[in-house]
């Protein structure tokens, strides 16, 4: 699935060496350019595209109603999230501090400890791409690993890494033992206790407001199902938006992942992930230009409006290199068949043994 758009210009290019500093420098300055007004504007419209679902669900327990009003809610979760990522990155808004208060806020409907986020993610997932033993993100498991699993062990596996199975993968090992389990040592301790206990009274106070609202209008039984459809279903809706989203950016049967001593900044963030086109609302809606991945991994600086103008530089100078093409439902049921297992020698995913 490499872009064949821009092979013409590998003639006239000089060769580069295998370098992410290489890369950085061909991306054009203006691509670093932040937009307090794109921001903004990308903010209310997240935030107003998960107001119109709550009130919806809040008024009508008609079921094709709820099924309309809960898909709307867990992709403005999303949306809100993929917003609260980039400015966990520092780069939706030129303030720091503004930066991680629009991170916190918009990562509340999430359930997300932004200080832990940025340990995870910012940090490790993004510091050691695709690196064997490092990021914990969609880490595949060897076949001698997998063979040395328990039953029950053995089991999650062909669930988490099934073809529904990326929301109960992401649920389990990235936010409950990655976040709301982890407590980092040292300096991040302190922040990641104090987001945990914001965050906390934050969602109880949510949850409360929602339990008496749903007592008041349906007694006992609304004290429990206003929360449960206001805040909890979307929220796992979210969980599998997301962890699909981040399945599709970093496995492929071309996707490598690296040993130890082979793995460096280029392989990982240039050849281990990838630039995928969905369809222009839903992307405009609620992705913000996501699936461009490339760029956002070769520099997570990059403000999300200017992502496909670097995605462009990027993939002229390295047409051979970056992996592009257009999001597949065929696709991605071939690969979630084909990639179970990994060999981390032959640099080759693998099916589970018979």
């Amino acid at each position: 699935m490499t872009s064949s758009d821009t092979s013409a210009h590998t003639a006239v290019l000089p060769p580069r060496t295998h370098s992410l500093n290489d890369v950085r420098d061909i991306i054009p300055a203006s691509c670093y350019q932040r937009s307090t007004g794109r921001a903004v504007l990308a903010l209310i419209q997240a935030w107003v595209l998960y107001a119109i679902p709550m009130v919806g669900l809040a008024l009508t327990n008609t079921w094709w109603a709820l099924l309309v009003w809960w898909a709307l809610a867990g992709l403005a979760v999303s949306g809100l999230f993929v917003l609260g990522h980039d400015a966990s990155h520092g780069a939706l808004l030129d303030s720091r501090k503004a930066n991680r208060v629009v991170a916190q806020v918009c990562m509340v409907p999430s359930f997300h400890v932004e200080a832990a986020w940025d340990l995870g993610h910012n940090r490790i997932h993004h510091g050691y791409t695709t690196r064997q033993g490092f990021d914990f993100v969609w880490h595949p498991a060897t076949v001698q690993e997998y063979a040395a699993m328990g039953r029950f062990a053995r089991l999650r596996h062909r669930v988490e890494w099934s073809r529904l199975g990326s929301g109960a993968y992401f649920l389990r090992t990235v936010w409950w033992q990655k976040m709301w389990r982890f407590n980092a040592p040292g300096k991040r301790h302190d922040a990641i206790v104090r987001d945990k206990l914001v965050l906390s009274a934050v969602l109880l106070l949510a949850f409360g407001g929602a339990a008496t609202f749903g007592a008041l209008t349906d007694g006992v039984f609304g004290a429990f199902w206003v929360p449960f459809k206001m805040l909890v279903v979307p929220f796992l809706l979210f969980v599998q938006v997301i962890g699909w989203t981040v399945y599709v950016h970093h496995v492929a049967p071309d996707i490598r992942w690296w040993p130890r001593k082979e793995w460096s900044q280029f392989k990982g963030q240039m050849e281990s992930t990838t630039i995928l086109r969905v369809p222009a609302v839903v992307n405009r809606l609620f992705f913000h230009n996501i699936f461009v991945h490339v760029p956002h991994h070769v520099d997570a600086r990059i403000p999300f409006h200017q992502l496909p103008a670097a995605a462009t530089a990027i993939a002229e100078a390295y047409p051979q290199t970056v992996r592009s093409g257009k999001l597949s439902l065929r696709e991605y049921v071939r690969d979630a068949k084909a990639c179970k297992l990994y060999d981390f020698d032959a640099g080759t995913w693998l099916p589970y043994p018979r």
